[in-house]
């Protein structure tokens, strides 16, 4: 998978976004230097897919508080959702999911989903009366059924566009 540089980041903060070791991206990219990279610089990211080569993607509204499911571009399922609160807004822009996590415990609910940003997530709760809010630290929450529904279908490497 190939990550385009953002503004602001640095190869340690992708490193950590991925959950791939250091050593790792630096192998895949042979020839650059840790310490200088530029806004629009392409990063091989080792081991995960391609968001292209994923027939699905997902388009999460913060407003609307919905998370849409698309096969080929056509709308599958449309689910409700928790975002993030004042002070922990939940992230714009678009990520991948890297990693899928069942019973992570504690307000996680049955399911977790990381995303390729540190510490954010689609994941279940163990507060249904709190899907349709902004509650969250920044994770969007979906009821357990509906995020183990997701997670069965979904492949890592999905992309996962967050807009306001």
């Amino acid at each position: 998978m190939i990550h385009t540089v953002k503004p602001g980041e640095t190869l340690n903060q992708i490193s950590r976004d991925y959950r791939t070791p250091l050593s790792e991206i630096t192998r895949a990219n042979p020839g650059i230097n840790p310490n200088v990279i530029y806004p629009g610089q392409s990063i091989v990211i080792p081991g995960l897919p391609s968001p292209d080569t994923i027939p699905y993607h997902i388009e999460v509204s913060i407003s609307n508080r919905w998370l849409k499911l698309f096969y080929n571009n056509k709308l599958q399922k449309q689910y409700p959702i928790a975002v993030g609160r004042i002070l922990y807004e939940t992230p714009i822009g678009d990520f991948i999911i890297i990693n899928k996590a069942p019973n992570p415990g504690g307000p996680f609910g049955t399911m977790w989903m990381s995303l390729s940003k540190e510490h954010y997530g689609i994941h279940g709760t163990n507060d249904p009366s709190s899907i349709g809010q902004a509650v969250s630290r920044g994770c969007i929450r979906m009821y357990n059924r509906d995020v183990e529904e997701l997670a069965s279908i979904v492949p890592i490497g999905t992309l996962v566009s967050i807009r306001p």
